[in-house]
């Protein structure tokens, strides 16, 4: 296995301890720590209901982080998609492959590889990287509305490389 440090500015505030990417304070937990808290909820509440709060809570949190890094980095359209999947596969997440992508007509295919909920579950049979579909629609909408294109998305994941004979995920981003 090759290694390299990361490729994304991290900065660290000598008072307060608050680490930040480009414009945005970031957090740099454990990927066990995460997995199994977001596991835990889901025994708990189940994963159909997790995946609601978490697509409407991921929806916010993408439209926002794409509006602040497009204008720290003055950069518009589909560069904001490109570099919003290249940062998610930097923290990472995954490899998010954008494979299609047309921002005027609110359509996109996002492939992932090397899920970190994947690496955590394993084969469960079943869609575990649900707590990104949100992310995809509230990148695509924030962008389209940026260039003044009326169209408003919803994401579905199609596919999950913990589900039997699947060794990626994908996404369709896709109109209302």
């Amino acid at each position: 296995m090759s290694v390299h440090a990361p490729e994304m500015p991290i900065v660290v505030d000598d008072e307060t301890g608050v680490w930040t990417t480009d414009a945005l304070p970031m957090l740099y937990v454990p990927r066990h720590f995460f997995v199994n808290n977001h596991m835990g909820i889901e025994e708990e509440i189940g994963a159909g209901k997790y995946a609601d709060i978490l697509y409407k809570a991921g929806y916010k949190s993408a439209h926002y982080w794409c509006e602040k890094e497009a204008a720290e980095h003055a950069i518009s359209g589909a560069d904001v998609f490109e570099h919003y999947m290249k940062r998610l596969s930097q923290r990472g997440w995954g490899f998010f492959i954008t494979e299609a992508l047309d921002l005027e007509k609110g359509t996109a295919t996002v492939r992932l590889e090397n899920s970190a909920f994947v690496y955590q579950y394993g084969k469960v049979n079943r869609k575990v990287d649900y707590m990104f579909t949100g992310w995809f629609a509230g990148a695509m909408d924030q962008i389209a509305e940026s260039l003044g294109y009326a169209v408003r998305t919803k994401a579905v994941q199609t596919q999950c490389a913990a589900e039997d004979g699947c060794d990626v995920g994908y996404f369709e981003v896709t109109p209302l």
